[in-house]
């Protein structure tokens, strides 16, 4: 049976452990750091889901009055195909709605395209008129 429930302090290590297990962690961003980050900017939709006291799974949602974002949404690789990751974008999409988030956008990394079928699934699409920039303000 599985739990949902907000992250806390002492999930740290665990949730590293998990993220490193669905390859959504990389050199150039330290994880410790980002946890960190999302707790003092708006840690409220930071969710984890656990199965007998062992994290299976995470989601980051986040909100900034125009669009929702998604993030570390990952579930480790022996319980995937079970449900539990529609579980958590459920739950993140119900919390940002909650919030008045009128639209989510997710990035999705060229080297994980096969995460579309799940996606499409639950009514994402694909938006092939935009292109993604992005700088490093910080580096980690």
């Amino acid at each position: 049976m599985y739990k949902l429930r907000p992250y806390s302090d002492k999930d740290q290590e665990n949730v590293i452990k998990l993220w490193k297990a669905c390859n959504l962690t990389r050199p150039w961003n330290d994880p410790i750091k980002d946890i960190n980050r999302k707790i003092e900017n708006g840690g409220n939709i930071f969710l984890v889901l656990s199965n007998k006291n062992s994290i299976i799974g995470t989601v980051m949602g986040g909100y900034d009055g125009h669009r929702g974002v998604i993030n570390y949404l990952g579930v480790h690789p022996k319980f995937r195909g079970k449900g539990y990751g529609k579980i958590l974008m459920k739950e993140v999409e119900k919390k940002l709605k909650e919030l008045g988030c009128p639209k989510i956008n997710l990035l999705v990394r060229s080297d994980n395209l096969a995460i579309g079928d799940f996606y499409k699934q639950l009514c994402y699409n694909r938006q092939d008129d935009v292109i993604v920039y992005g700088k490093r303000l910080i580096p980690d």
